[in-house]
C-alpha cells in the first residue's frame, strides 16, 4: 500500500526534476534534450488528440436531396468583394500618379509609414532611426513644428513645409 503511494509521489515529483535539467544543461547535452522533450510533448499531444476524438460527437450528413448544386458551383459574393477591392487599387493608383504634387487633392490625415520611409544605416544595416520623406505634405501657419531632438522616429520637421511648393 505505501509502495504505491511513494511511487505516485515520484512520479509527480518528476516533473520539476525535469524542468530543473532543462534549464541547468548547456551545450550540445541540452540541444539533445531539448530534442527528446519536444518529441515527448507530441506524442502526447497526439494521444490526447485521440482521447478527445473518441469522445467528440460527430455531426452526421444529412441526406442530400435530388438534383442538388454542390457548394463550389453556388454563386458566391466573392465578385462584389472583388469588385469593392479593384476599385481601391484604381483609388490607390490615382493617388500614386500625383504623389508629388504638394497641393493635395483632399486632406486627410496621413499616416506616418506613408509620409516616411525607413532608412537602413550603419556597416550591416541594422540602425533603422532614421527616416526619409517620401510624401511632402502642407502644414499651416498656425502649426507649431516641434524641435527635432525630441523624437526621432516621430519627427514631422522634414516634411513640415510652411509654404506651398
Amino acid at each position: 500500500l505505501d509502495h504505491f503511494e511513494r511511487k505516485r509521489k515520484r512520479e509527480a515529483r518528476q516533473v520539476h526534476k525535469t524542468s530543473q535539467i532543462a534549464r541547468n544543461t548547456i551545450g550540445l547535452k541540452a540541444k539533445m534534450f531539448a530534442k527528446k522533450r519536444y518529441q515527448e510533448k507530441a506524442t502526447m499531444k497526439k494521444t490526447l488528440a485521440m482521447h478527445a476524438e473518441r469522445t467528440n460527437k460527430h455531426k452526421a450528413d444529412a441526406p442530400v436531396a435530388e438534383g442538388a448544386v454542390p457548394a463550389y458551383l453556388l454563386e458566391r459574393e466573392a465578385t462584389a468583394r472583388a469588385k469593392v477591392l479593384s476599385n481601391t487599387i484604381k483609388q490607390k493608383r490615382k493617388e500614386k500618379a500625383g504623389k508629388w504634387d504638394v497641393p493635395l487633392p483632399k486632406v486627410r490625415p496621413i499616416a506616418e509609414d506613408e509620409m516616411f520611409r525607413v532608412v537602413r544605416s550603419g556597416k550591416r544595416k541594422t540602425k533603422q532611426w532614421k527616416r526619409l520623406v517620401t510624401k511632402v505634405t502642407f502644414v499651416g501657419p498656425g502649426s507649431r513644428v516641434s524641435h527635432p531632438s525630441t523624437s526621432a522616429s516621430s519627427a514631422p520637421w522634414p516634411c513640415a513645409s510652411p509654404r506651398r511648393m
